[in-house]
């Protein structure tokens, strides 16, 4: 299974962009998957996950502005940033997490998100 991140690029801060994460196989194979990022110098964060049938979950920076789905038609998972900020400026990351029959967890390439002050 591959995963493949786009969508990322230069906006300026309060504007907004949606990241995609496509799988190339069913995303009903995967239990949880999620949105990381890095920032030039910081360690790689969690920023939002959900678990197959459930909810998302956000980092406390991204609250209230970004939002996680999956269209499991399309296999591919989304991340909807709005007002962003110049500190959302990172590397993103998607990150698939399949239990059974073994563990095993999938990252994608990184899309590089800029946010202009």
């Amino acid at each position: 299974v591959q995963l493949q991140a786009s969508g990322g690029g230069l906006v300026q801060a309060g504007g907004s962009l949606r990241l995609s994460c496509a799988a190339s196989g069913s995303i009903f194979s995967f239990n949880a998957m999620g949105w990381y990022r890095q920032a030039p110098g910081k360690q790689r964060e969690s920023v939002a996950s959900i678990a197959r049938g459930g909810t998302g979950n956000y980092a406390d920076s991204v609250k209230g502005r970004f939002t996680v789905s999956i269209d499991s038609a399309k296999n591919t998972m989304y991340l909807q940033m709005n007002s962003l900020k110049p500190e959302d400026t990172a590397v993103y990351f998607c990150n698939a997490l399949q239990y059974a029959p073994e563990f095993k967890t999938y990252w994608g390439q990184g899309t590089l998100v800029t946010v202009s002050s």
